[in-house]
């Protein structure tokens, strides 16, 4: 069942209730919120900021360029290696399209393509998929898998 930011009105009500959930209490927009914040912080160089969406923890895992990373700590060093290292831009990030499904209460997967636009004129993309739980300080990504093209 995919609910999405284009999912509205009465077909949102019926998707959700079928997980028991209100449609008051509908998690995408907060889920939505999260990764919008992200993509901000990122354009604004601000990695620190980015990370925030991630679940501050050991049990974190990204898996990505053929590696598996775990934990926070070691997921925010990946980013700093490849994207923040020598006094490198980060460029610009943008999601062109993203879905949320909402697999309980508490738990969503996000899914979508990813693009960068780099300062030397690349522009990486790809895909990701991003598992998202809610913990007592929000929706947050405990798992994120990224593909590039």
């Amino acid at each position: 069942m995919l609910v999405g930011s284009y999912a509205t009105g009465a077909t949102l009500g019926v998707l959700l209730s079928g997980l028991g959930v209100q449609a008051a209490d509908n998690p995408v927009p907060a889920i939505l919120r999260v990764l919008q914040a992200q993509t901000e912080a990122w354009n604004r160089g601000d990695l620190e900021a980015y990370m925030e969406g991630y679940w501050k923890s050991d049990k974190l895992t990204f898996y990505g360029g053929g590696t598996v990373v775990r934990g926070w700590q070691a997921t925010l060093e990946r980013y700093r290696r490849r994207y923040q290292s020598e006094g490198r831009d980060m460029g610009r990030l943008d999601f062109p399209d993203q879905e949320v499904e909402i697999l309980g209460p508490d738990t969503a997967l996000a899914r979508g393509h990813y693009h960068l636009s780099m300062p030397d004129g690349s522009e990486p993309r790809g895909l990701y998929t991003v598992i998202l739980r809610k913990l007592p300080e929000g929706w947050r990504i405990v798992h994120d898998h990224s593909s590039s093209e």
